[in-house]
């Protein structure tokens, strides 16, 4: 929490910063005109990176596999696409390095390696907790595994009618 909260403040007073150090060497004008610029430009490279991961992921999911890589990638084309919106010169950095292919490639196996890890890790933590006794409770559970057979009582047969 104090990381985001060191970003939301950070990022502003650095952005200031150079927007203020840019707008003094070129000019106020052109700063705005810049900075307008490369949200066009950033805006057109996202709506393009987009539908290309958008075909890949309709590939893979059209071959029967799980396009958990192009859904990082639009997540991080996403926070891309976000950051090039805000008005400032950093953020249009770390925003265009979100759309630029080989980047984002690095972040995504970055992110896909973090999600492993805690994934294995709320796996295992699950495993280990996963002992629940019904008997201890009185009742049974209305959720069932499908993959055991339903014991004896647990079907009910019944017939209804409805009166209006």
């Amino acid at each position: 929490m104090p990381f985001l909260f060191l970003l939301f403040i950070l990022i502003p007073i650095i952005e200031i910063t150079v927007l203020i150090n840019v707008g003094q060497a070129i000019g106020t004008w052109y700063t705005v005109g810049l900075v307008l610029l490369s949200a066009f430009i950033g805006i057109n490279m996202l709506r393009y990176q987009g539908l290309s991961t958008l075909a890949r992921a309709q590939q893979r999911l059209s071959a029967g596999e799980m396009p958990a890589q192009e859904m990082v990638e639009g997540l991080v084309l996403a926070v891309g696409g976000a950051l090039l919106i805000t008005p400032g010169f950093v953020t249009d950095f770390i925003g265009f390095c979100c759309l630029i292919p080989f980047t984002r490639q690095a972040f995504v196996k970055g992110l896909m390696k973090r999600f492993k890890v805690i994934s294995m890790s709320k796996q295992q933590t699950f495993e280990q907790t996963d002992t629940f006794d019904e008997s201890e409770f009185g009742h049974h559970s209305s959720f069932k595994d499908p993959s055991k057979p339903p014991r004896q009582g647990d079907i009910i047969d019944g017939e209804f009618r409805r009166d209006d």
